[in-house]
């Protein structure tokens, strides 16, 4: 439970937990947190083993890697490790998610994950390390001597976010977007309108999404919400003596359109993000497709034109 939930070793001294777990058992004793964290620890000890006896049969194997940064600014570096199992299964194994102390440099950066994969026994194996485009992680891995391959769901995101970003009209809807979701996510009066209307309009009551600026799907999804919601939003925003402007129905088409546009590149980071597939090998087909949905749009609105 500790593990799975991700639960705290301070729930055993949770009074309501106590008293759960005597309804359950009264003869049974809670371990103290300083034996939970034991046993959690010979669990993991074993877990690890078995990892490592399962990464020794693999005869290749791939990483990624990646840099973020906690609430309180904290750097972290995460390795994952993904093999064939000879069973032919792929499998994923978290190699370390290790508090970064030291300035985040190619060097430091490569002397990180190179005592990960000295630790688990894997340095003769890695093939290839997929990273975003930092400078400093592209260097690690040149350090490494191991071939650098670059996200391609990162690169989807930078692409979108741009285009996004050069797009004027778009990014006043985006702006008046974010204001509306604001008002329905901070305020408790818009909120509840809101549902009262969502209610007797026959529209599922689902929260507004607020776009976050360093993911363009969450773009996506905030304008899809809003579109989907339209009618609600707008009743509830006639209904609430407020400044925040609703948006046009002009607005709604472009981004009726957008969303259209939009969808392959939503559709192929979605696909891009799984764990359990092979994904290197789509690479080509999804580009391939991207291609040519986005031939076929603008075809269609040369079409529009000339009929204009």
């Amino acid at each position: 439970m500790v593990v799975k939930d991700l639960q705290p070793f301070t729930i055993v001294e949770d009074e309501g937990f106590r008293a759960f777990v005597k309804k359950l058992d009264p003869s049974y004793v809670l371990p103290s947190r300083k034996v939970l964290k034991a046993m959690v620890s010979e669990r993991y000890d074993k877990a690890k083993e078995q990892t490592m006896e399962d990464l020794q049969k693999a005869e290749f194997v791939s990483l990624t890697a990646d840099m973020w940064s906690s609430i309180n600014m904290d750097g972290y570096l995460g390795v994952t490790c993904h093999y064939i199992t000879p069973e032919a299964k792929m499998a994923t194994v978290v190699l370390g998610v290790r508090r970064f102390y030291q300035t985040h440099t190619g060097q430091h950066l490569m002397e990180a994950k190179a005592l990960l994969m000295a630790e688990w026994g894997i340095t003769s194996k890695v093939q290839c390390m997929v990273t975003d485009n930092a400078p400093n992680m592209k260097l690690s891995t040149q350090l490494l001597h191991l071939r650098h391959v670059p996200c391609f769901a990162h690169n989807l995101n930078l692409i979108v976010t741009k285009a996004l970003d050069e797009t004027p009209v778009l990014n006043e809807i985006r702006q008046k977007a974010r204001k509306i979701v604001g008002l329905f996510r901070s305020s408790c009066k818009a909120k509840d309108k809101l549902v009262e209307i969502q209610s007797w309009s026959s529209h599922q009551a689902l929260q507004l999404i607020q776009e976050v600026q360093t993911r363009w799907n969450s773009t996506f999804d905030m304008l899809q919400r809003l579109y989907d919601q339209r009618e609600p939003v707008a009743a509830a925003l006639s209904n609430l003596n407020n400044d925040t402007a609703p948006l046009t129905s002009l607005e709604y088409e472009i981004i009726q359109q957008s969303l259209s546009l939009l969808q392959p590149f939503k559709l192929a980071t979605t696909e891009m993000s799984e764990e359990k597939r092979v994904s290197a090998s789509k690479l080509i087909p999804l580009y391939r497709m991207l291609q040519h949905k986005l031939a076929q749009k603008k075809e269609m609105q040369r079409g529009n034109q000339l009929y204009n």
